[in-house]
């Protein structure tokens, strides 16, 4: 299983350079700049592509953060699935 091993993920320099944008998105999106998104359209990504990246972005974060306010347990998907053969 790859959780989170994006090194292993068999991953193209352009999935990499979104999967690292996202990461970015999701931690400190105020640090995000012109040239980090320049760097992914130079890697071939194209605006819609890139803006849908951040709208999925920001919509987990949203329905993790009401979740987490109004203390829904987690559905522990990873676990079920880690459980099925």
């Amino acid at each position: 299983m790859l959780e989170g091993k994006l090194d292993e993920a068999g991953l193209t320099p352009a999935e990499r350079a979104l999967m690292d944008y996202v990461k970015l998105i999701t931690e400190a999106s105020h640090h995000s700049t012109a040239a980090d998104v320049q760097k992914l359209r130079d890697l071939g990504w194209a605006e819609n592509q890139i803006a849908e990246a951040v709208y999925i972005t920001a919509m987990f974060a949203f329905f993790n953060r009401v979740a987490d306010s109004f203390g829904i347990p987690p559905q522990n998907y990873l676990e079920a699935g880690k459980m099925t053969p």
